[in-house]
This record gives C-alpha cells, sequence and structure tokens, in this order.
C-alpha cells in the first residue's frame, strides 16, 4: 500500500499537527506501508527524524502573491517554482511572517475556492503530482484548509481521499466575518468529496460533524500516538522543590496566563513550590509574553521560562524536571500530545475538563481535571498533588504504564491503517 499524507508546515514553529504527521509517516513505513509525506507552505520541522519530501507545495510566497498582485498567478510555473525552495520560504518566515487568523481572512477563502481562485496554479500542480507522478493508493490531508484541492483532485484521481482534522475549527472561529461565514461554506461543500475523516477524541469527532455538516458513518476516531523512543524517563517521588511545568507554545490559548495565576496562588500557599515554562514563542505572542514575565517577577528564581527545546533530547530533559505538567488551555484542544509526552515519562497532569482532555486522562489514568478557566480550581489540585506524593506517584505510575502499552505511534498507526484497509479493500 501507498499513502501520501499532504501536511501543512508550521512557518519555522514545532507545529503539533506536521509533527503529529510525522510520527504517523514513519510509524506507517516502519509497519511496512509505503509513505510520501508532502509539505505545503513551509517546510515541517519536527523534533525527530524528518521524513517529508524536500519539495514544498503551495509555498507560502506565491500563495501570498497569488492572491495580492493580479498578474503574479498567471506567470508560469518555471517562472515562480524557485520560491518554492525550503531555504527561500525559511528565510521570508524568519524574516516576517503571520498565522494570525484575523489578518488571512480573504486568502483563507481563496484557498477553500481552490482551482476556482487565484492558486489555481499550486492547485494544478499538487493535483498533477498525485494523480499523475505518485498515484497512491490513499490520500490523506491532515489540515481541511487544503481541502480546496478536492474538487480537482476527484477529477483526475481515483483513490481513496481522507482528512485527519486537528484543529481546524480552531482557526477559522478566529477569521473575522464575512470571512468566517464564507470559509466555512466553502469548507463544508469540499468536506462533502472526503471518503472519510478521522480525528483523535470523540469530542472533537462530534464536535466536528455539525461543523462540516457531515454524517457519523463518515468520522473514524484514532487513538493519539507518540513515538516512544527516549522517553524513559519513570515516575519518582516529588523532588525538591515540587515542580509544575507548561510545556506548549507560549500563546493566551494555551493558557500561559492561566498557569502562571494559578502558581500565584499556589506559591502564597506553598513557598517551597516552583514552576518551570517552556515552548515555542512566537512573534504575535511577544507582548503578551514579556506582561506574563513582568507579574511573574514577584517569583524570583521560583519561576523561570526555559525557551523553546532545540530538539527532543532537550524537551525529554525538561519533562523529566517536573513533578506535575498542567497546560490550561482556554480552547476546545483536539487532542494533547504535551499530555501524552508527559505520562510517557512519568509526570501526571492537571488538565482543564473539556475538550480531548477527559478522553485523556480517563483512558490513561493518569492525571486530574479541574473546572476550565479557574486558576484557583487548577492551584487546589496542583497543592493535593503536592501535599499527597503516594497520590501523585500513583497517577504517575498509570499514566506511565498506559501511555508506553497504548499510546505509541505503532498503536496510531496500527488504527489508521485499519480504516485504510476497510477503506481501499483488497
Amino acid at each position: 500500500m501507498h499513502v501520501a499524507i499532504v501536511t501543512a508546515g508550521g512557518a519555522g514553529m514545532f507545529c503539533g499537527s506536521c509533527m503529529l504527521d510525522n510520527t504517523l509517516a514513519r510509524a506507517l513505513s516502519a509497519a511496512g506501508v509505503e509513505v510520501t509525506l508532502i509539505p505545503t507552505y513551509t517546510p515541517t520541522r519536527t523534533d525527530e527524524d524528518n521524513v517529508s519530501l524536500s519539495r514544498v507545495f503551495f509555498g507560502g510566497i506565491n500563495v501570498y502573491l497569488d492572491s495580492k498582485i493580479g498578474f503574479w498567478k498567471r506567470l508560469p510555473n518555471g517562472l515562480v517554482r524557485w520560491l518554492n525552495h525550503p531555504r527561500i520560504i525559511g528565510l521570508a518566515t524568519r524574516l516576517s511572517v503571520s498565522n494570525d487568523a484575523r489578518k488571512l481572512g480573504d486568502l483563507t477563502v481563496q484557498m477553500l475556492d481552490g482551482a476556482a481562485g487565484p492558486q489555481k496554479r499550486e492547485v494544478d500542480e499538487l493535483v498533477r503530482f498525485l494523480a499523475t507522478e505518485l498515484r497512491p493508493d490513499a490520500v490523506l490531508f491532515s489540515n481541511a484548509l487544503l481541502s480546496g484541492v478536492m474538487p480537482a483532485l476527484r477529477e483526475h484521481y481515483s483513490g481513496k481521499v481522507f482528512c485527519l482534522l486537528q484543529g481546524d475549527d480552531i482557526f477559522l472561529d478566529d477569521l473575522l466575518e464575512p470571512w468566517r461565514r464564507d470559509a466555512l461554506s466553502r469548507l463544508q461543500r469540499n468536506a462533502q468529496l472526503f471518503d472519510g475523516v478521522l480525528t483523535h477524541s470523540e469530542y472533537y469527532r462530534d464536535h466536528m460533524m455539525a461543523y462540516v455538516d457531515l454524517p457519523g458513518d463518515r468520522f473514524h476516531c484514532i487513538t493519539p500516538g507518540i513515538d516512544l523512543t527516549g522517553h524513559s524517563g519513570t515516575p519518582a517521588d516529588n523532588s525538591d522543590p515540587f515542580t509544575i511545568g507548561y510545556f506548549a507554545r507560549v500563546c493566551p490559548e494555551k493558557g500561559f496566563a492561566l498557569a502562571v495565576e494559578a502558581f500565584r496562588i499556589l506559591h502564597q500557599r506553598q513557598p517551597d513550590s516552583r514552576m518551570l515554562a517552556a515552548g515555542y514563542l512566537g512573534k504575535r505572542d511577544a507582548k503578551f509574553f514579556k506582561r506574563v514575565m513582568r507579574s511573574a517577577r514577584e517569583f524570583g528564581e521560583a519561576f523561570r521560562y526555559c525557551g523553546s527545546p532545540d530538539g527532543r533530547e532537550e524537551k525529554i530533559r525538561f519533562l523529566n524536571k517536573l513533578d506535575v505538567l498542567s497546560v490550561p488551555t482556554t480552547y476546545r484542544e483536539p487532542k494533547g500530545l504535551y499530555v501524552l509526552e508527559a505520562m510517557a515519562n512519568g509526570v501526571p497532569v492537571v488538565q482543564p475538563r473539556h475538550g480531548a482532555f477527559p478522553e485523556l486522562v480517563e483512558r490513561t489514568g493518569g492525571g486530574l481535571l479541574f473546572e476550565p478557566g479557574n486558576p484557583s480550581a487548577l492551584a487546589d489540585e496542583l497543592e493535593a498533588l503536592m501535599l499527597d506524593s503516594a497520590a501523585r506517584k500513583k497517577l504517575a505510575d498509570t499514566g506511565h504504564r498506559a501511555v508506553h502499552s497504548a499510546c505509541g505511534s505503532a498503536n496510531m498507526a496500527d488504527e489508521v491503517l485499519a480504516v485504510l484497509r476497510s477503506a481501499i479493500g483488497p
């Protein structure tokens, strides 16, 4: 079987979705499947062996120029393809890039228009590559915002096409009107052309059924998985001082400010506690970060932002410094891989009772839940684990065993393969 996975680069940052796509591609390959991982917009950045193609489709520079300069979309591929070179795109993303949905409404609608929009040249190039050069048994888009390709792809490709939804609604709901309404109607139209849709939680499956206007029998829930290589941390007794961790992109929606406020409440009660934070910080959130850090000066050495880990080993070393992890997102998280990564290293979690988190905690037994948006409730749960080391150790042991036995990348690949084989047939 040959599977093509079309992923979306994260503009130079560690993006959970494209990292998960890379993990899935590697696990499918290890299971004997021929896999082609195709990046779009920008090259992907991962903290493991990157198996994506060096060739980038829908290069972000050309997509933008197609949208803004009338004659650009009429130029032949030979004149503009050099702008899709990974080094050129990488330079552009370092100099200036925006993933702020409030500024990308018109471009989002154009992308969802596919060949009927200004990006027709890019649509034709990807369709030709998939239908004529690769000819895989199945195509898996990991981003529904690329579904504008579907009408043209259906004209030239007869294989099965699936979509893995990983948070598209979060981006769309941030669009300003009328862009949000227009984008959603186009997404719903394009989604009818998928043979099936995959999600990583039952919550997200139920939510997206209505969102993309598809019946439940078109959806398949896949257990998220991580590459467990190197995640060898084991549950331990409380460290001294007791250490709370935050590990995710530093931004309002991931709950960074809420985590700091909860620590403020806890630290007033338990001065021997400390907090370590790590994760990617983008230009968009620089002012937000400075504001939160000013408020955290009162903690002195008890609070530290450690930056964004350069790679997998540094990430694991950070996780192994923690007694408990909390990423108190303000939005309803559709997967939450950092939860699995923490548990894989023997670190229990305290997460808001929404999105995929209740399922993850129930499946693994490796954490506690609190009332979303309530820093006092989060502080209470953190303090309970600080004061009851036996309860914390039990959560750590249970979560560690569950992740290492059932949440590896091989398990995820097996579930995806079962869906594909059922659709493709003998």
